[in-house]
């Protein structure tokens, strides 16, 4: 056989084999994206973090176990350091007394805490209706008003909180959130909530920016499609995010939502 045409059929052969291997060796997915984004709507900034089922657990926590409240994100974030379970975030998560200890119904861990508050009385957690945000460990999360929930949920939650006022019910915004009136009131805060869309995944939304309970509440319903949304606290309204190395400050806080990875979806 003439050189060249060994040289012909040596490259051929080269580049069988290399089409061979790179079909054995297919590139890697695509991780997923951080769970916490940056995010617009009607011309305010928040930052919007996404719980997905299998991907994310998401767990209620008040403060070590036999202790008192953490008060903070960042006392509960020195607390979960080195602990095995990795946080993706975690916001401040319902109405709280003086002390930190939750008004409304709390569930940790299967463990009921404080039982459903339906009382009438001032303050946002009163606005009627409120709500619950309460779910499992093998991520089956809603959010369900007050009465929905003493009505239709029989057996214990894994977690659960409850805050107030509802957001956006079945679809709806909350009768005494007024748009009209809302956008020309005077409380503008930094507010954050808690939505569950269609597909089952919890969205937890904090405003970067004081904005009112109609902005938000929009925001649940017309911006992330989630047909039931509750509010979760204001002016106090915090939020760890591991990823992008922030821990809000502020005020003392009460209960605490935290979002953990789960260890399937990190294999």
């Amino acid at each position: 056989m003439r050189p060249a045409a060994v040289a012909a059929l040596l490259a051929a052969t080269l580049g069988f084999l290399a089409a061979c291997s790179s079909d054995a060796a297919p590139e890697p997915p695509a991780p997923p994206p951080p769970p916490c984004e940056g995010a617009t709507f009607e011309g305010a900034s928040f930052t919007h973090c996404t719980a997905v089922p299998g991907r994310h657990v998401i767990h209620t926590v008040l403060g070590p176990r036999g202790g008192a409240p953490y008060r903070s994100l960042s006392q509960l974030a020195v607390e979960r350091a080195g602990n095995g379970h990795e946080v993706a975030f975690a916001v401040n998560g319902g109405m709280f007394d003086a002390a930190g200890y939750p008004i409304g119904y709390y569930v940790e861990e299967g463990d009921r805490r404080h039982a459903l508050n339906t009382n009438e009385g001032w303050g946002n957690f009163h606005l009627l209706p409120n709500g619950v945000f309460y779910g499992d460990t093998a991520g089956h999360w809603q959010v369900r008003t007050a009465e929905d929930f003493k009505a239709a949920v029989t057996d214990r939650p894994d977690f659960g909180t409850q805050s107030g006022p509802m957001l956006v019910i079945a679809g709806k915004l909350h009768p005494k959130i007024d748009a009209s009136a809302d956008e020309a009131g005077k409380s503008l805060k930094v507010r954050n909530g808690v939505g569950v869309d269609t597909k089952g995944r919890a969205h937890f939304v904090i405003s970067d920016e004081p904005v009112s309970f109609g902005k938000l509440a929009r925001y649940f319903r017309d911006g992330l499609k989630c047909p039931n949304a509750l509010f979760l606290d204001g002016s106090v309204s915090s939020l760890w995010d591991p990823e992008h190395g922030r821990v809000d400050g502020g005020p003392p806080l009460g209960p605490l939502i935290v979002v953990e990875k789960s260890a399937k979806a990190k294999k």
